[in-house]
């Protein structure tokens, strides 16, 4: 079995990109996408502001308004914004995020191939081999009759969210900043699954594999299959997951079983979980290799192709924040208005945030609140003054419990991932 998962057959599956993030199916997407919004125009979520007022450049929040409805894609996703329909890939306008628990509704959705015709749960199962003592397989019911069922609300989020705003352009979807949520997740404990089988010595990655299919239609061949170093594995916040929001999971998350890997890519986070095997190498899959989910490890001049062997898998997400709310280009007729959002950071905790109204000349403290458990985003607050009426851009950094904070630009690589820079939206203060 562990042949199937390191051997010839995912070698061969990747002579084909696998998804628009790693590969040249990303750039005809990309390419077709810029072609539609310049014939299109870009529809504003409040005034438009950013195609009148002088920028240095736009705000962030500029891109991040529906192209098209997403009624087209899922009766639920109205207020989304379609990227791709084959795969589907929704993007959720920053404003629209603002609930502590992200909705159904409001949940990002980013798939790499067809989902299963048939997600019920009757039948389905999950099965663990590779390097463990006792090989096993498991039904839904028996996850839970096994083992403890835990309820967390965790953050999840797509390496590519923010591409759409790096200079110059990189293939893939072009996420603008809602490619992110933290929903309430039911399960069980990845880790308690693993202990149970027993992991060897040996081991030091998971390979993990989906029930979804490739667009290509062969039959067998992967879409996307990831990979996580044991040590992570074994962490206690990852979910083998069944429940979202309180309900069973919906099939464009993954239904009826997923896997949830907090702090990390959300690629990792395997939909429609089939399998999981344990093995003496670093993963091979489908995402795995190459420049997929990986980033340079020395600088790159923007516009350079990182070299091969040159780039590193992508492991704990990079402290961020967001402004969720009030709606870029919104027009306010007050001079003091209370701001907040959400602010989170990989494996580590957010320790401050600041908030900025003279394009970070000056900031101001917002209070923060904690997580409500590990993996959670953590909500802030802050009241703003403008001293005159005018234009201004709100801005939010968030700073880790490790001291390192969100930059004021885009670190650049080819793939578009990781752009955590500052967030920034625009207001005309009429009052």
């Amino acid at each position: 079995m562990q042949d199937h998962l390191t051997g010839s057959s995912l070698k061969a599956a990747r002579t084909i990109p696998d998804c628009p993030d790693h590969g040249d199916v990303g750039e005809e997407i990309s390419r077709g996408r810029r072609k539609f919004l310049k014939s299109a125009g870009l529809v504003s979520t409040g005034m438009v502001l950013a195609s009148v007022l002088p920028f240095q450049r736009a705000p962030f929040g500029a891109l991040s308004s529906p192209a098209y409805a997403a009624s087209s894609v899922i009766e639920s996703k109205e207020e989304l914004t379609v990227l791709q329909q084959s795969p589907v890939c929704l993007d959720t306008p920053a404003h629209l995020l603002d609930d502590l628990v992200t909705p159904l509704r409001r949940h990002f959705v980013r798939n790499n191939g067809v989902p299963p015709s048939d997600s019920g749960a009757d039948g389905w199962k999950i099965e663990i081999h590779g390097l463990v003592e006792q090989p096993a397989s498991f039904t839904i019911e028996e996850l839970r009759n096994t083992f403890e069922t835990v309820t967390r609300q965790l953050v999840l989020e797509c390496a590519g969210n923010g591409r759409a705003f790096f200079k110059p352009e990189v293939p893939g979807c072009q996420w603008a900043l809602g490619a992110v949520a933290c929903s309430e997740w039911t399960g069980v404990r990845l880790a308690d699954i693993l202990h149970w089988c027993g992991v060897r010595r040996e081991a030091v990655y998971t390979a993990h594999e989906g029930a979804d299919t490739h667009l290509s239609g062969t039959q067998g061949r992967l879409t996307i299959s990831r990979g996580i170093p044991i040590d992570k594995a074994l962490d206690p916040g990852n979910l083998v997951a069944f429940g979202m929001n309180g309900k069973a999971l919906h099939p464009l998350h993954g239904a009826p079983v997923r896997l949830l890997v907090p702090g990390w890519p959300g690629s990792c986070s395997q939909k429609w979980l089939t399998r999981i095997g344990l093995i003496d190498n670093v993963h091979d899959g489908p995402g795995m290799t190459g420049n997929s989910y990986r980033v340079p490890r020395h600088p790159v001049l923007p516009g350079e192709e990182a070299q091969p062997g040159s780039a590193e898998v992508i492991h704990s997400m990079p402290v961020k924040s967001l402004i969720t709310s009030i709606a870029d280009g919104t027009e306010v007729d007050d001079r003091t208005i209370d701001v907040a959002g959400h602010a989170w950071a990989g494996d580590r905790v957010v320790s401050t945030v600041d908030v900025s109204i003279d394009f970070g000349a000056s900031w101001q403290k917002a209070d923060l609140q904690p997580p409500r458990n590990a993996y959670a985003w953590q909500r802030w607050s802050a009241t703003v003054e403008f001293p005159v009426r005018g234009h201004y851009e709100i801005w939010s950094r968030a700073t880790d419990d490790r001291g390192i904070g969100q930059p004021f630009d885009v670190a650049w690589n080819s793939k578009g991932y990781l752009n955590n820079s500052v967030h920034r939206l625009a207001v005309q203060v009429t009052g």
